[in-house]
């Protein structure tokens, strides 16, 4: 940038910006801190973690679902049927915990990963901060909720066999 430039509060970072518009831009960061800088809450920590289990959740699932079809069990149908309906039901939980988060303006990032666990980073309303999963728990919460989900989809139908 030139050096006539610099310091008369005209130009920043190459742009002409009107006095007005530079007293607004101030007025707005000092009205914003508060909010930007409010912590997640208890449910929006939920909502994170779910959109982070809940594609693994899908993920196995699809994959069993292949290998039912791929196998030559006797009840290959019941199951491939059975794993569509889970892989129905967990691709709508993920989309409706996206939508969420992009309502409440939460972005969660895969930061790193090694042996042992997986660190995510987030930012919510502003608030940048990271969150740890380790695997272990990872693989136990994913079988917790596939385990949810299949009993659901049992209940389902042992109501239906009572209705006909």
């Amino acid at each position: 940038m030139s050096k006539k430039l610099e310091g008369n509060g005209l130009w920043e970072s190459s742009r002409m910006m009107l006095p007005q518009h530079k007293e607004q831009s101030i007025q707005n960061q000092k009205e914003k801190p508060h909010l930007a800088s409010e912590p997640p809450t208890k449910k929006e920590m939920e909502m994170m973690r779910d959109s982070v289990i809940l594609p693994v959740a899908l993920k196995i699932v699809e994959k069993k679902s292949i290998e039912v079809e791929m196998s030559s069990l006797t009840l290959k149908f019941l199951y491939c049927s059975a794993t569509k309906i889970l892989t129905k039901r967990i691709r709508e939980d993920v989309q409706l915990s996206k939508k969420i988060l992009v309502e409440r303006n939460i972005r969660v990032f895969e930061d790193s990963k090694d042996d042992t666990e997986i660190t995510y980073r987030y930012v919510c309303r502003g608030c940048e901060d990271r969150f740890v999963m380790t695997k272990d728990f990872m693989r136990a919460e994913v079988s917790g909720r596939i385990g949810s989900y299949t009993k659901n989809l049992v209940t389902l139908f042992q109501e239906a066999m009572k209705n006909k």
